[in-house]
């Protein structure tokens, strides 16, 4: 189901309610430099609409200083490893503080992009055709089976850290290693050339379809967080039938692996209009290039209201 405005701005929050919220940014992943300027725009949101915020970077203050400071709710802007693949929502379940976005399950398998790809064709959901590589892999089989250009990516990164575009077979090598030094577990993938499009979920809400263009060769960490020419196209430019299809397969995925509170599915389309799931996000980006962000901008939410929605939709256990 789409947002609409109306349902957004409708929603009146109790900011006392929320008691004293710690901002959980930066962190110990490779993506601690996007999670710091996620959170310093997360905090000044919540700030600006007068909740008692503080940032809190668990890469120099110990966890436990969540209950000594008495805070009453965590907003988690953490991106990567030790932040989104469930590790502080397990530590936050234990000290009994409720936390922004998906649980334990939910934030470990959207991580790892092999384990919800699996989920997903458990499903009979549409995902592109993979191989898992390792140091004895047969490069050239590789090659016959997913065709070229490929993609090569560690399985527990996000924001394209360590992402390689293959357009030869002799580049294959170089990739693997250049992903395996983020994740022994390393992914080749078929090259899926028709479109990219993200979904963000908020609550039980799908937000507007955005149709990304990147002005690099793919989607990579330039692209997403320090280019001004990468094109977000919201409309998407898809019909109506499309969106909504893409709107329902994304709610879909995303209840599949248990997500809860708000996140983003990332789509392929080929060129024949066909979607395959990319990937899932259950931390997104909330900087000025992030897409969360934008999609409910389009459907007439400002970015307090965003933070404090998701805010609000805290809860642990």
């Amino acid at each position: 189901m789409a947002t609409h405005p109306s349902d957004l701005e409708s929603s009146s929050h109790d900011i006392a309610a929320f008691g004293k919220v710690a901002v959980l940014l930066g962190g110990r992943s490779a993506e601690r430099d996007v999670s710091l300027k996620s959170g310093a725009a997360v905090l000044a949101a919540l700030q600006r609409s007068g909740v008692d915020a503080y940032p809190f970077d668990p890469a120099v203050q110990n966890l436990q200083a969540l209950v000594d400071e008495g805070y009453d709710r965590a907003f988690i802007a953490l991106h990567g490893r030790f932040g989104e693949d469930g590790t502080v929502q397990g530590a936050l379940e234990l000290m009994g503080i409720p936390y922004t976005g998906s649980g334990v399950l939910a934030s470990a398998l959207g991580m790892d992009k092999w384990r919800t790809k699996m989920v997903w064709q458990a499903a009979n959901l549409p995902v592109p055709d993979y191989m898992l590589l390792d140091k004895d892999s047969d490069w050239k089989a590789v090659v016959d089976r997913l065709g070229l250009p490929l993609f090569v990516k560690p399985a527990n990164e996000g924001s394209s850290v360590g992402i390689s575009k293959v357009k030869t077979l002799g580049e294959l090598p170089d990739a693997f290693r250049a992903a395996s030094r983020y994740d022994k577990l390393v992914l080749a993938e078929r090259n899926i050339g028709g479109g990219e499009f993200t979904v963000a979920i908020l609550g039980e809400q799908a937000l507007p379809v955005i149709k990304i263009e990147p002005a690099n060769e793919f989607y990579d960490y330039e692209a997403k967080y320090l280019s001004n020419e990468t094109r977000y196209l919201c409309p998407s430019g898809l019909s109506v039938a499309q969106e909504t299809e893409m709107h329902l397969l994304a709610n879909r995925s995303f209840s599949l692996i248990g997500g809860r509170g708000w996140g983003r599915v990332d789509f392929l389309m080929d060129e024949a209009g066909i979607l395959y799931l990319l990937e899932v996000n259950t931390s997104p980006g909330m900087t000025d290039h992030s897409l969360v962000p934008m999609a409910a901008r389009h459907s007439g939410m400002s970015f307090e209201l965003l933070v404090l929605r998701i805010l609000e939709l805290a809860h642990v256990g």
